[in-house]
């Protein structure tokens, strides 16, 4: 079934090679088929393409941190958590804060 998933996405990417949504799909079945690398690529694409995609800020964080670059992470997520304050989107201020104070970051009140 992924490798359908994976080739249907391919195929509309083709088509719409800026989509987020179809970035995004393609960055989650990268990361679950373990290519960090190239998850951490197509995150990052989406990011340039669409910076006001909060859930990629998460997503890029999660796997710096697994890459061990830890000032990268809290970086990005420092971004995503002022653009989620900005666009008062309660749930990604809270997952980016945490993220932050799991990391041992300065984060000031996240309102």
């Amino acid at each position: 079934m992924s490798t359908n998933r994976m080739e249907l996405i391919a195929e509309m990417l083709a088509k719409n090679p800026n989509d987020t949504y179809l970035n995004f799909a393609a960055a989650l079945e990268y990361k679950k088929r373990g290519n960090l690398k190239k998850a951490l690529a197509t995150f990052r694409k989406i990011v340039k393409i669409d910076p006001n995609y909060l859930p990629t800020y998460s997503q890029v964080g999660s796997l710096l941190e697994e890459s061990g670059r830890i000032d990268d992470a809290i970086n990005i997520y420092n971004k995503g958590l002022t653009l989620a304050k900005k666009r008062k989107d309660v749930a990604i201020v809270g997952e980016l804060s945490e993220a932050l104070l799991i990391l041992d970051a300065d984060v000031e009140h996240p309102w």
